[in-house]
């Protein structure tokens, strides 16, 4: 016998349930910035992953190195360079929205390798990817390939913790160059200067793994709910699938995917459409996770996607677009 829908008390009671989930969440994703912040100021014991933690100090460190890299006086710059890494990293180790991008990337990192140990998934090429691969549309399977590509130099950077600058959202790049300008770290202000110009010159958002993965997304169109599928699409195309059927940030879309934010991954993915067996499927595949949150089971998308919106996603310190 089916089970039977809920009346609108239930209903009612569930979604209050859920709201306050979703702000507790919040709650937990606002103290993410200034925790680690501090983590990285000191070495005392860790609120967040100690390999976590490592990626961060070492994204940061490649980020400045790489700015101390552009423009003239090398020499110069290798006699201060240990130092000057460390002064530009802590001037960036204080910007909060950069400091939230860079724990997603962490943490999808993080991510990925778990799944491929507890499922096999591989972290580069998906099924899906394989199958968009050998689309009988070449726009698609060239656009595919670059994604494949990208999604290999992500999986290497991760694991040698470095970040290449370019692969910043653009908003991002900019206030990192903000910052460089700001404390150009031993260097002369019309060195740092110079720099930024050469640096802004070559930035392409869009050739970027995070731009590639959306385009790639946008060419599906409808067939761009089978990202939802964990298993088949692999976290990145399904972090940035869940962002694009959202409308959310692609960095909630990833910072679903943690054990403390149940309620927004099961929201996420019925306001995406998927049925609810079909969602404790997803929660199967990432576990350990809470089982699957009261009320989502009979809730329809658009009330979902209500929920989301309603979110105060504003308030939230992550400072990326989708």
């Amino acid at each position: 016998m089916g089970k039977l829908p809920m009346d609108r008390t239930e209903t009612t009671s569930a979604e209050a349930i859920l709201k306050d989930e979703l702000a507790r969440g919040n709650r937990a994703l606002r103290g993410v910035a200034p925790v680690i912040s501090h983590l990285l100021e000191t070495s005392g014991p860790a609120l967040v992953s100690d390999a976590i933690v490592a990626r961060l100090r070492g994204m940061l460190a490649d980020l400045a190195r790489q700015l101390l890299a552009v423009g003239p006086n090398s020499a110069r710059r290798d006699v201060v360079e240990p130092l000057a890494i460390d002064a530009l990293a802590d001037t960036l180790a204080g910007d909060p929205a950069l400091i939230g991008h860079l724990y997603a990337l962490a943490m999808e990192g993080h991510l990925t390798e778990r799944l491929q140990q507890r499922v096999s998934l591989d972290p580069v090429l998906s099924p899906l990817l394989q199958e968009l691969i050998a689309s009988d549309q070449p726009a698609t399977a060239e656009l595919a390939m670059s994604v494949l590509a990208a999604q290999s130099r992500f999986v290497q950077s991760q694991r040698r913790m470095e970040l290449p600058i370019g692969e910043l959202p653009s908003e991002l790049f900019l206030r990192v160059l903000e910052l460089f300008a700001d404390c150009p770290a031993g260097l002369l202000a019309a060195d740092a200067a110079q720099a930024c110009t050469t640096l802004k010159r070559h930035f392409d958002e869009g050739a970027g793994r995070i731009g590639l993965l959306a385009r790639l997304i946008s060419s599906m169109r409808a067939g761009a709910v089978a990202t939802l599928d964990l298993d088949h699409a692999g976290l990145a195309l399904f972090a940035s699938g869940l962002s694009a059927l959202t409308a959310q940030p692609r960095d909630l879309a990833v910072f679903s995917c943690h054990e403390g934010q149940t309620a927004r991954l099961a929201i996420s993915l019925r306001a995406a459409g998927l049925p609810p067996e079909a969602i404790e499927a997803q929660f199967v595949l990432l576990g350990p996770l809470a089982m699957l949150p009261s009320g989502v089971a009979g809730m329809p998308p658009e009330r979902a996607q209500a929920l989301l919106m309603a979110d105060e996603l504003a308030e939230l310190p992550l400072g990326v677009m989708p």
